[in-house]
């Protein structure tokens, strides 16, 4: 059952313990608190018991059962922790050629932390990073030009396998004084007459589209482009809005404008970003080692660069409510 509680969620879990107060956890580990409500959500359903007992603007106490998960999950992190310390004598005997793929919009957010966070622990490997859209990033894995690519479950062929590593689902970008900008949530309705910037990229394009023709209506796109700078410039000056699921811990432009992110309102089908292999192809044991450290570095609870989807999802947000979050 403990491989379906990750890492990040005891910790997330045993500062929620220290501080009683999901709140304060916050401020103190620097994670959002709907993060951490998830999390504490999560563990407790998994192993089907309360771990806290929640007073109302007084923070919150461990039961019993709860104290006694704390004690497990601090020998289980301190052994982990074991594990980077085996790693790191080690490193020296990882060699070789790492190439990996990455979809262009997530790797200012992805690259820095893991891939080239590897390159940092195994210093003797050669890193070579590709970026590319959808459609250049599976050509490159059919020709064995990349071992891996960081990217998305679009239009994957059945010699491909995809192992998800956390949700996208899509958010509203509209500028500080779009007449929508106030509300906290839109629906395609309401955005459909509004003119839309257009995020042009092979699959993501018809990914977008596809939401609009799935809520029968169709939107006024007034401007397509390539470059995910571009459509954030188009919107903070009120060319349009614009549809994402990237989500950027900043919220400007490069020409230092502001926008705002509204939840689209509905149920939408997320982008499901994971990482994507040649079935065929026999995997190095590099590319192995890099996968692990991908999935201990990217969950729906934190994903490196982007503030956490439960930001934009109103169930987490409530559940943040019951737990005592903010």
């Amino acid at each position: 059952m403990l491989n379906r509680i990750s890492l990040r969620q005891m910790e997330y879990f045993l500062a929620a313990a220290k501080y009683g107060s999901i709140a304060i956890a916050s401020s103190q580990i620097h994670i959002s608190a709907p993060s951490i409500s998830a999390a504490i959500a999560h563990m407790e359903g998994e192993l089907g018991i309360q771990m806290f007992i929640r007073h109302p603007s007084k923070g919150m106490t461990l039961t019993p059962v709860g104290a006694q998960v704390m004690q497990e999950c601090e020998r289980l992190l301190e052994r982990a922790s074991k594990l980077y310390e085996i790693a790191s004598d080690s490193s020296e005997a990882m060699q070789g050629v790492l190439r990996v793929g990455c979809f262009q919009s997530l790797t200012p957010m992805i690259a820095p932390e893991v891939i080239f966070g590897f390159k940092r622990a195994f210093s003797k490997i050669e890193l070579k990073l590709v970026e590319g859209d959808q459609r250049e990033l599976i050509a490159k894995l059919h020709n064995g030009e990349i071992d891996v690519a960081i990217t998305y479950d679009l239009d994957l062929d059945e010699d491909m396998q995809f192992e998800t590593l956390c949700q996208l689902p899509p958010h509203v970008l509209v500028s500080e004084l779009h007449p929508l900008a106030q509300q906290r949530a839109v629906t395609l309705g309401e955005l459909a007459p509004q003119p839309m910037v257009l995020l042009d990229l092979p699959m993501s394009r018809d990914y977008f589209l596809s939401l609009f023709s799935r809520a029968g209506v169709a939107p006024q796109i007034v401007a397509r482009t390539r470059s995910e700078d571009v459509v954030r410039s188009l919107v903070t000056n009120g060319i349009g809005y614009a549809l994402f699921n990237v989500r950027p811990k900043s919220n400007q432009s490069l020409d230092g404008k502001r926008f705002t992110r509204l939840r689209l309102a509905g149920e939408h089908r997320p982008m499901l970003l994971g990482l994507a292999t040649y079935a065929p192809a026999k995997r190095p044991r590099l590319a192995q080692v890099f996968m692990q450290r991908c999935r201990s570095y990217i969950s729906d609870q934190y994903i490196p660069g982007m503030s956490a989807a439960s930001y934009f999802d109103p169930h987490l947000n409530a559940l943040a409510s019951d737990l005592g979050g903010p």
